[in-house]
């Protein structure tokens, strides 16, 4: 019987809150932490084991080289750190391609022929360069992108309109960070469009401040950075969703950082689009039908992530 074996890549704040994520819902079975500082990944290790004597179910949690990824089903790559909030986004951009480089030969050596889950920003930027590093197939290699804006929109529309962010279904597409885009067009809530609704209960819906709560969804995670000098829950929350979804070849649909290959008229670059999630990694990808302005938004959005790409060294 083949185990669920996931591996992670840094155990940072974020690394540590996914694996934490992995093993308090159950969705693995063997868990192995690797990171350049081993003696966080050991203290890591034991944290997590001394929880799971009040969990319902028993894992196996190894420090491990990179060398030990090569039978995972899921390698999550959460390497890097933000040092400050005025930060280069291009300096960011290179301290995460050479971190990259530091280790993707000796995963690949291994024979590793799983699916690569990207976290580590720019996330669209390193998503790209890990798959064209690789040679993985498209669909086993993507970032999580926009599915923690997206969750971040839901959230802002909650508070805006009272209803339960599991009954909004609306998206962030585009760069994982400022040119990030709202198809407010297809957002609807419990299966009602928002634009019909704005026009049956404008004393509700037609009141919403649609560029504020753009922009508490784009800068949400520097709400987050500012008091506490990193992000966790979150992210830890969407990467583990990403995993179950595969484990449990659920066909859901969520945003993430893929390969565009015509769609929205744009090719060659990863960016965050709806696609569905299955034992293959990225089983389809959704072109909604977007207008006119939001299209633009989305393409302009294209061209901030071309150019950082063209940028790498």
């Amino acid at each position: 019987m083949k185990l669920r074996k996931v591996g992670i890549i840094g155990v940072g704040h974020v690394g540590a809150h996914v694996a934490f994520s992995l093993v308090t819902q159950g969705i693995v079975d063997e868990l192995v932490l690797v990171d350049i500082n081993k003696q966080k990944a050991i203290s890591e290790r034991q944290d997590l084991l001394d929880a799971t004597a009040y969990l319902p179910h028993r894992i196996n949690i190894e420090v491990g080289e990179y060398e030990d990824l090569g039978d995972c089903d899921i390698i999550v790559n959460s390497v890097g750190k933000i040092d400050d909030v005025s930060r280069d986004r291009l300096a960011e951009l290179q301290q995460s391609v050479d971190m990259v480089n530091s280790y993707i030969k000796r995963v690949m050596n291994t024979g590793f022929n799983g699916i690569i889950i990207n976290i580590t920003n720019p996330c669209d930027i390193i998503a790209y360069y890990i798959q064209k590093t690789t040679g993985l197939p498209k669909n086993k290699v993507f970032g999580t992108g926009t599915g923690l804006d997206s969750s971040r929109f839901k959230n802002v529309m909650a508070q805006a309109t009272g209803i339960d962010h599991k009954s909004i279904i609306g998206y962030s597409l585009g760069e994982h960070g400022d040119s990030q885009m709202i198809p407010w067009s297809i957002v609807n809530l419990g299966g009602k469009p928002l634009s019909q609704l704005e026009k049956e209960r404008p004393e509700t819906f037609g009141k919403l401040d649609k560029e504020d709560i753009k922009n508490k969804t784009v800068k949400g995670g520097w709400v987050t950075y500012e008091g506490k000098k990193c992000t966790e829950f979150g992210i830890a929350s969407t990467s583990a969703r990403l995993i179950k979804g595969i484990y449990h070849d659920e066909k859901f649909v969520t945003t993430a950082s893929t390969l565009l290959e015509g769609e929205y008229g744009e090719e060659g670059l990863f960016i965050s689009i709806p696609v569905v999630i299955g034992k293959e990694g990225i089983e389809d990808k959704y072109e909604l039908n977007l207008t006119e302005d939001e299209l633009k938004e989305f393409k302009h959005s294209c061209s901030v992530v071309k150019e950082n790409i063209a940028k790498i060294k």
